[in-house]
């Protein structure tokens, strides 16, 4: 950012913009052609009901006056950019999260010419249609008119554009799917690690092991996430699907060892992948009580409050 308007020896940096915009599009454009996996049988979505929390952030010099001066007449009220992204998700005629966001950037950019730079991410909010019967004979099928809400694990997108060279550029895009929450009863170790006067913690060769995850990918090239093709496009539901196989089959020692499987699986599913990362929490349950005739049977509690926290970030050379 430029120091343009702001005290001698004193720089700005400015972002601006309007949070949680709710936008439910009805009838957008199937997602058909993924590349399937083994882990998964997802292999696409009628997206007759695509929904998301966007958010918009501006983040170039031409509202910097608005600070300095109070000068507002360059500044794009977020009232306006409400309106505008409900606008523009009415134009979009793509099939993903990412393609939707990268839509909504470039048409902001496109209008409001004195803005350089802009930010743009969003959280599904999911939607299931509800089963309905399909004939007299019990068939069910999903419904094309009605849908429950999906309080659960979900894709999450961000993408920036800027002016480059006379044009509008995507200059980044993460993928991800959040709030991934597995339970695995067993096949989960954690012992011999470093023990020393403060250490309560007792070793587990076998233990129940409960996780939230927040996963998280970038592509080598940007643009394969919002091509009208999707044969390269990554589907978070195929990385929700091949993050529950791997912790079903793996038998890991750590957390940060099942991360790191999981980061080496996805790098091999996906080429087209230059980078993913992993956001953990342990909040392995308490266990209270064990059966006296079934040591499988057993009550568990959640833990208290502190939980363990695991990063990793794995990232082609």
């Amino acid at each position: 950012m430029t120091e343009q308007g702001a005290r001698p020896g004193v720089s700005a940096q400015i972002h601006y913009g309007k949070a949680a915009v709710t936008a439910y599009r009805t009838y957008a454009t199937p997602l058909r052609g993924l590349t399937p996996i083994p882990e998964s049988g997802f292999t696409g979505r009628d997206n007759t009901l695509l929904a998301a929390e966007i958010e918009i952030d501006e983040r170039s010099d031409a509202c910097l006056p608005a600070y300095t001066e109070g000068d507002n007449s360059m500044v794009v009220a977020t009232d306006t950019m409400k309106n505008f992204i409900h606008v523009a998700s009415l134009e979009f005629a793509g099939s993903t999260l990412e393609g939707w966001l990268e839509f909504i950037g470039r048409r902001f950019l496109e209008r409001y010419e004195h803005m350089a730079h802009v930010h743009v991410a969003a959280r599904e909010i999911g939607f299931r249609p509800v089963e309905v019967p399909a004939d007299d004979d019990g068939r069910r099928q999903p419904s094309d008119r009605v849908f429950a809400a999906v309080r659960a694990d979900h894709a999450t997108a961000a993408v920036v554009l800027a002016r480059r060279d006379g044009s509008i550029q995507l200059t980044d895009l993460a993928a991800g799917r959040a709030e991934l929450r597995l339970m695995k009863l067993r096949g989960s170790a954690f012992a011999e690690f470093a023990r020393d006067e403060y250490t309560t913690l007792p070793e587990r060769t076998d233990r129940a092991l409960n996780v939230y995850l927040d996963v998280g990918w970038r592509y080598a090239d940007p643009g394969i996430a919002v091509a009208p093709h999707a044969a390269r496009y990554v589907a978070s539901e195929q990385v929700a699907d091949l993050v529950g196989a791997v912790f079903h089959g793996f038998v890991s020692n750590s957390i940060q060892h099942l991360v790191h499987e999981i980061g080496q699986r996805m790098l091999e599913r996906w080429p087209q992948l230059i980078e993913v990362s992993f956001e953990a929490q342990n909040r392995t349950w308490d266990m209270p009580r064990v059966s006296h005739g079934d040591d499988r049977v057993r009550v568990y509690t959640d833990p208290p409050a502190p939980y363990g926290r695991i990063g990793l970030v794995l990232r082609r050379e």
